[in-house]
């Protein structure tokens, strides 16, 4: 069964947002046997829309379209302060009310909030507009440094580059994290930046000669995620001070060691519950947790779901 995914074109919108869709979605059908996404784009009225970067483009389907989608995304809103038409809101919101998944990228939230989808759910937005948009929605549970949300059927994204991380995390979701990561290598991107993950780094990384080992050492652990790892051993492979090799990798990560290793074991776990039939508690040792119950305390935090379940859903044989 295809799903379709309707992405709404604007007077000002961003090309970079319009097309993530679509990279993202026709990777995935490359990987899988059969196509499983369709993505089309929808506009206000039909006709021709300029984009930020002042290039016209031409959308077919007009607002009724949105009815006919599994996934309405809509990227990032050129103005904030500018209010959305009631036409859009009622749309969203038979969408919402027919179960289709709802994604407001970076500045997009602003139009699931305006449209209400927001109330008393979770929610993010990009940080430098995240006052604005406290004062707007109240109601909202907005989480403020964090790269994306899912609550329910709602998604939101941080600034521009997270929609990218932002869609992926619907590919694993949706289809696990092989098929997660293979989009990304196709893409050349990260293949998970936990949505947890800060949205920027106050300070800009300085270019040092020690990035280059970080890098390396950052492998390693990755590669050995069962061994004993310590910001110690860390520090002394990547040839710094422990308070050095600290500050460089929260620079470099926007978060700790221990939490950093933590969600690479989780998503190592994805990956060995969909491929193999190992125990969880092999499972865990594997991967770096002393035990089972490590495994799926840290596993339900991450992914809202348990290893078995996951497995249940996931497994490719």
């Amino acid at each position: 069964m295809t799903n379709k995914v309707a992405v709404l074109a604007f007077e000002g919108v961003s090309l970079f947002h319009l097309s993530i869709p679509s990279l993202i979605f026709d990777a995935l059908d490359q990987y899988q046997s059969e196509p499983l996404y369709e993505v089309f784009y929808v506009a206000e009225k039909s006709g021709f829309v300029r984009t930020e970067q002042g290039i016209r483009i031409e959308v077919d389907q007009g607002l009724d379209a949105i009815s006919t989608a599994d996934i309405v995304i809509i990227p990032a809103w050129k103005n904030p302060q500018q209010h959305v038409s009631e036409e859009l809101i009622v749309c969203l919101q038979q969408a919402d009310q027919q179960g289709a998944t709802l994604v407001g990228l970076c500045l997009g939230a602003f139009v699931l909030g305006e449209a209400g989808l927001l109330d008393e759910r979770k929610s993010t937005t990009h940080w430098i507009a995240r006052d604005l948009f406290q004062q707007r929605f109240p109601k909202t549970f907005f989480c403020s440094n964090v790269l994306y949300t899912t609550d329910e059927n709602i998604i939101t994204s941080a600034g521009t580059v997270a929609a990218i991380d932002c869609c992926l995390e619907i590919i694993r979701h949706r289809h696990g994290a092989n098929a997660a990561n293979h989009v990304a290598r196709m893409l050349v991107t990260s293949p998970h930046r936990q949505g947890g993950q800060t949205q920027y780094i106050e300070r800009p990384i300085p270019q040092l000669p020690c990035e280059g080992r970080l890098t390396e050492v950052l492998e390693w652990a990755r590669e050995n995620l069962s061994a004993s790892i310590s910001v110690d051993t860390l520090a002394n492979m990547a040839k710094l001070s422990r308070r050095t090799f600290t500050r460089h990798f929260r620079n470099a990560t926007g978060t700790t060691l221990v939490k950093w290793l933590n969600t690479e074991r989780v998503t190592q776990a994805q990956q060995l519950l969909e491929t193999t039939d190992l125990p969880i508690e092999s499972v865990a040792t594997h991967v770096g947790f002393r035990t089972a119950l490590s495994l799926r305390q840290h596993f339900s935090e991450q992914l809202n779901i348990s290893p078995s379940e996951y497995r249940k859903v996931f497994k490719k044989f």
